[in-house]
């Protein structure tokens, strides 16, 4: 695991969705859920986009691609724009990840073989879980190259977190300064949690200076 993701990875969802706020970024994600565990995952995408089957499109299973992309720890980014009445991954698909030694697969819409990938270890957070296979229905577009996950922009390199709370993504360029932010954020809400495990009333915790730390754009 490289040092950002290594970084991120001690983080949650939340704390780099604050991050993003505070410096007028997007990339927090809404709807995408963990349907498979462990439920907190973080590395680098890998991106597919998936669309109607076209004439001249690239003959291989859709998904493929990606996974003979991915290096291990990679995050497989699909593209699905929001379709929850076909699959946009399955079952053989995540045994061939696993192998691959994919973290993750995020799909913006349905997939297939849930229980498969449950019993393989995969995590997989899409929006839903269907019986209807792709093949006829849906062809991979791309891979590897930029696409649109729900309303965020992903490049193929940024980085990924996913958890219990939802998904963010993080702009490679910025990861940086984005990680940081979010590492200085959680800091500062874990001495918040001491104060109220130590027994200091919750009100006076969740006073003046927690509210002036969610005014981002003032600090």
């Amino acid at each position: 695991m490289d040092g950002l993701v290594a970084r991120l990875a001690a983080l949650d969802s939340c704390a780099v969705s604050d991050a993003l706020d505070k410096l007028g970024l997007a990339g927090a994600v809404t709807g995408v859920t963990a349907l498979t565990g462990p439920a907190k995952i973080a590395g680098r995408a890998v991106t597919t986009k998936l669309g109607a089957p076209l004439p001249g499109l690239p003959k291989r299973h859709l998904g493929a691609g990606a996974i003979m992309a991915s290096n291990p720890g990679d995050v497989i980014v699909v593209e699905h724009r929001g379709r929850s009445d076909v699959s946009g991954w399955g079952g053989l698909l995540s045994r061939a990840a696993v192998r691959s030694g994919v973290a993750a697969v995020l799909v913006d819409g349905a997939c297939r073989d849930i229980d498969e990938s449950r019993t393989l270890g995969l995590p997989v957070f899409a929006r839903a879980a269907v019986p209807v296979t792709a093949r006829g229905r849906i062809a991979e577009h791309s891979c590897q190259e930029p696409i649109t996950f729900a309303t965020v922009a992903v490049k193929p390199g940024d980085l990924v977190i996913a958890d219990g709370s939802g998904i963010v993504f993080v702009d490679v360029i910025r990861a940086e300064e984005i990680i940081s932010t979010a590492e200085d954020i959680c800091a500062r809400e874990q001495r918040m949690a001491e104060a109220i495990d130590a027994g200091k009333a919750v009100g006076e915790v969740l006073s003046g200076d927690y509210e002036d730390m969610l005014k981002w754009q003032e600090a």
